[in-house]
């Protein structure tokens, strides 16, 4: 499941996945948030915090985080990605390299320094 954090910089979309995440979180919950984000903000900036409470992706989720990702390959500036799983800092890098903005991985005790981040120049 997705959730939508409150208490959010301005301009910052704050998304935490807890259990496993399914196609249904990505049509119900993360495209239309991107979507209201994209026309308020013209860009993207996230937030997304995979809790110890998270398990896993569901293939379909999977495939609808990319048809998301391409649909708006250049709207996400900034991706900050918290979570203490070991894979997320090496995942990041591979997906910051793919992706035209920026993605950087906290680990969970530093979720207001991605916070700060993510928000650093909005406009």
């Amino acid at each position: 499941m997705i959730r939508l954090l409150r208490d959010m910089p301005a301009g910052v979309l704050g998304l935490e996945a807890v259990d496993d995440v399914e196609k249904e979180d990505y049509e119900n919950v993360i495209v239309p948030a991107v979507d209201a984000a994209l026309a308020e903000h013209g860009k993207v900036r996230v937030v997304y915090v995979l809790g110890p409470e998270f398990d896993e992706y569901e293939g379909e989720a999977v495939w609808a985080d990319l048809k998301l990702g391409a649909r708006h390959p250049a709207s996400f500036e900034r991706v900050a990605v918290v979570t203490n799983a070991r894979w997320a800092g090496p995942a990041v890098k591979i997906f910051s390299v793919l992706w035209p903005g920026q993605a950087r991985a906290f680990p969970l005790a530093d979720l207001e320094s991605a916070k700060r981040w993510a928000a650093e120049d909005a406009g």
